[in-house]
């Protein structure tokens, strides 16, 4: 949640300026979630499944930071494409349908957007090495660092140096570089160094069981992430007002997925723990266990939304229209919080497991084969606008949600483990 608040706090800041820099600060965040983030989100889930198995199973404990040095690499270039996309984005919104002042202040943003991103993955992939070695709480310390003071910059360079909306992607560039440096400093000098054994050239072999596993994790989260940018691009049809509140709902939205996202990411590194130290059934009730915490927290959530969805717009903007939008909205926001959560607690135990590609599965049916054309249809062929796009988006929630329930409960995980250590053996990894 705190990460997430370094765009959130972008949102809100810069979008006090004016609707259109709210637009403008919330759309351009959302394109760099389905394209750079999804390689720091996404990619680096192979080292959920990987670096979790590797510490408890290998009997080199080195072998840790040589994934940790091939997800540098790999993920490196697979950032080099998203830089190029963001530093064309302008001429991509216009062939999309966007409004052409909306498309050209979101490329500048995007563009200037383009270093922090590499920071950003490499922050997310440190996190994951750590994450492998059961240290969770070094992300949340740097974050209490830079979170605030993320804030306090984009003010700065927004109001104070009166930079305008450029000085959000400014201070959100100076803040996942310092958060990777500081979580790099907290390994050398507090916890993490153990499975530091120097810059190898192993790191450049094997590559592409690396490589393969980033790529599904990418589709894994991309896919449903994707389908969120699509009902942004559709929303941006609707006009203005419609966008604008789609711009809050879904930075909402955001803020509330770190939830059951983070509750799957600690999954996922336990799962991948359990299975590399031959615990078939600690893994299988880590998974269940997960699974029942995150329906119940999206319980919680689904009635805060119902019981706030008057007030909750007035954070972010204080239009009139824009509140009333947003509240007819969020019911629809609501209903799909516990689906949310079965998602993300259920996505993580599969990505502990190398079963992205069936994560990815099921949000390409889920979405793209039902959800969104429904969306789209009751959206405009049947004149219900920007409530029609979120029935839609519920619609796949759910159907994503059960689906990956049903996988993850009728798992082999004796199999499982079986395949953990086949994955060291083609690694090159020394195993137990």
């Amino acid at each position: 949640m705190l990460q997430m608040s370094l765009q959130t706090v972008t949102v809100v800041i810069a979008g006090r300026r004016s609707p259109m820099d709210l637009s403008v600060a919330a759309f351009s965040l959302m394109f760099a979630l389905v394209t750079g983030w999804m390689i720091a989100l996404g990619g680096t889930t192979a080292l959920d499944t990987l670096a979790s198995s590797t510490f408890t199973g290998s009997k080199n404990k080195h072998d840790l930071g040589i994934l940790l040095q091939r997800g540098l690499f790999i993920l490196s270039l697979f950032y080099i494409p998203v830089a190029v996309i963001w530093a064309c984005s302008y001429y991509i919104f216009l062939a999309l349908g966007q409004d052409p002042k909306l498309s050209y202040q979101s490329s500048r943003f995007l563009t200037c957007l383009i270093p922090g991103g590499l920071g950003y993955i490499f922050f997310e992939t440190m996190k994951k090495y750590l994450q492998a070695q059961g240290i969770m709480r070094a992300g949340t310390y740097v974050l209490l660092i830079t979170s605030p003071l993320n804030a306090a910059l984009c003010y700065f360079f927004c109001y104070t140096l009166d930079v305008g909306i450029l000085g959000a992607p400014i201070a959100a560039n100076i803040a996942y570089w310092l958060s990777f440096i500081l979580l790099v400093l907290y390994t050398r000098f507090i916890a993490g160094s153990e499975c530091w054994g120097g810059w190898s050239r192993e790191a450049f072999k094997n590559l592409w069981i690396f490589a393969r596993l980033a790529i599904l994790g990418i589709l894994h989260v991309g896919t449903e992430w994707w389908a969120f940018e699509i009902v942004a691009l559709a929303a941006g049809r609707l006009g203005t007002l419609p966008l604008a509140s789609q711009s809050v709902i879904m930075t909402a939205d955001q803020i509330l997925n770190t939830i059951p996202f983070g509750i799957g990411i600690a999954i996922s590194s336990r799962v991948g723990n359990q299975l590399g130290s031959r615990n078939p059934r600690k893994a299988m009730r880590t998974a269940h266990l997960g699974t029942l915490l995150a329906c119940t927290l999206g319980l919680i959530v689904l009635i805060i939304l119902m019981t706030t969805r008057d007030q909750f717009a007035k954070i972010f903007n204080d239009d009139p229209k824009v509140i009333q939008l947003t509240s007819d909205i969020l019911p629809f926001v609501a209903l799909f919080q516990i689906a949310d959560a079965m998602n993300g607690c259920c996505g993580g135990v599969l990505r502990g497991m190398g079963r992205q590609h069936l994560g990815a599965g099921v949000n390409v049916v889920s979405y793209y084969f039902f959800a969104l054309p429904l969306g789209i249809s009751l959206a405009f062929q049947y004149s219900w606008g920007l409530k029609g796009l979120w029935v839609g988006q519920c619609v796949a929630l759910w159907s994503a949600g059960i689906l990956q329930w049903v996988i993850v409960s009728c798992t082999n995980w004796q199999e499982e483990v079986r395949k953990v250590f086949r994955r060291l053996e083609y690694n090159g990894l020394e195993n137990v």
